[in-house]
């Protein structure tokens, strides 16, 4: 894989910086409070990326899983290449449009885990498998109306290659994938009678529904599981299933250690449990704070030790209005909001270079495009204009989409690498 170039004309790359590439960026002696890059800025910590890598990999390899965490959270082919490096099986795209970008930045083995039905898709998908040497991207099926319209296209372009395909099981009134035993029967049995596609494997999935209440989440997990273990059966059963071993694969990033052990059913060949968790490498001081708190305690893991938040974004003080109001120069097109307003997290006074922790009485009450209000209780710090403030934020992957590239920093603050995003 090549570096990565980084310009002026990136948002938050130094305006008198030359075009540099990856390979470069630490030898420049940037830091951020010391303004040497334009604000707001999104930021990851190196320490936290390389704790959150090793952490999820030892989780998995205890379960006896593997990893193939969503690429859609960050889009990065430097950080796709950090968790292959780090054990992961391959990456999870959620578009045949993301399996193309991954796969030219080195991905090889792939899940997309959505359906695929429209004919460009299958036919962009088929040309891939045939000029990408060992490629694999089995993707999601759960219905005949979408197991027809691939025959369709299999037949009037004479693709001779089957897809693979995963049966989908889903929840009543949630997202995707099969609702009754019979119809997921029913269907897994056309596959196999089908020339367009071979059936490799089940999928499901329970990010969605995680509460943060572990008693209504691990029977909401445990009803799923069992479902898809009762199909999995059935289907080796009757011999539905193809290929040397048999996929099986959930796993969001709220409820992930609860599904990691059951992605292992006994069958009559080696089953492969795949762990899709993909927010797990960056984590948050929000949404998945909240859950993966639960989960830690779960798994008997004090919060320091598990996942750590890694992500971001250096805002400058830009205009204090009113007692009481800070304005900041960063809105929705900086950060997260669907889950959440960002958290202040740290701040420095203007011209300072060690960072301090936020006070407690300091919140976001609203963010425009460009703007976040930053209210201060009373007898909280006061802040100046020109101070920075740090946000912690809320979902990261509604985040990455909004940056072309983000330096990486050590404790310090200094820049030491760079990632770049394909959104």
């Amino acid at each position: 894989m090549q570096p990565n170039t980084f310009a002026p004309g990136l948002k938050g790359y130094p305006w008198a910086a030359p075009a540099l590439d990856r390979r470069q960026i630490s030898a420049q002696g940037w830091n951020v409070l010391a303004g040497h890059l334009p604000l707001p800025l999104a930021v990851l910590h190196r320490q936290a990326l390389h704790h959150n890598l090793g952490w999820m990999q030892r989780h998995v390899d205890e379960a006896g899983i593997a990893l193939a965490p969503h690429g859609k959270t960050t889009l990065s082919p430097e950080l796709f290449a950090a968790q292959l490096q780090a054990g992961a099986w391959g990456i999870t795209f959620a578009s045949v449009h993301q399996l193309v970008l991954g796969v030219q930045q080195g991905v090889q083995r792939a899940l997309i885990a959505n359906q695929v039905l429209q004919a460009a898709d299958l036919l962009q998908l088929h040309k891939l498998r045939t000029t990408q040497a060992g490629l694999r991207a089995p993707f999601l099926l759960d219905s005949m109306a979408q197991l027809s319209a691939i025959e369709a296209t299999a037949a009037a372009h004479h693709l001779a290659q089957p897809f693979e395909v995963l049966l989908e099981w889903g929840l009543a009134q949630g997202r995707t994938g099969c609702r009754t035993e019979p119809e997921a029967l029913a269907l897994a049995r056309a596959a196999k009678a089908s020339p367009a596609v071979r059936l490799v494997g089940l999928s499901t999935y329970e990010g969605l529904w995680g509460s943060g209440d572990s008693a209504a989440d691990q029977a909401l997990v445990q009803g799923l599981t069992q479902a898809v273990h009762r199909l999995a059966l059935q289907c080796d059963a009757e011999g539905l299933f193809e290929g040397a071993e048999v996929i099986i694969s959930a796993g969001g990033s709220a409820l992930f250690d609860q599904v990691s052990g059951a992605l292992r059913p006994t069958l009559s060949r080696p089953v492969l449990g795949l762990l899709r968790s993909g927010c797990y490498l960056t984590h948050d001081d929000g949404h998945y704070q909240r859950l993966v708190h639960v989960a830690n305690r779960r798994m008997g893991c004090a919060d320091g030790d598990g996942l750590r938040a890694a992500l971001r974004i250096w805002t400058l003080v830009q205009s204090c209005p009113e007692p009481g109001l800070v304005i900041l120069n960063a809105g929705k097109r900086d950060a997260s909001t669907d889950m959440g307003l960002p958290t202040p997290v740290a701040w420095a006074p203007a011209g300072a270079r060690m960072a301090q922790t936020a006070p407690a009485g300091w919140s976001l009450s609203a963010m425009n495009d460009q703007h976040a209000y930053l209210r201060l209780a009373d007898g909280a710090p006061a802040l100046k204009v020109g101070d920075r403030v740090a946000l912690g934020i809320s979902h990261p992957c509604t985040t990455f989409d909004k940056w072309r590239w983000m330096p990486v920093v050590d404790e310090a603050l200094n820049v030491v690498d760079a990632i770049s995003t394909l959104f």
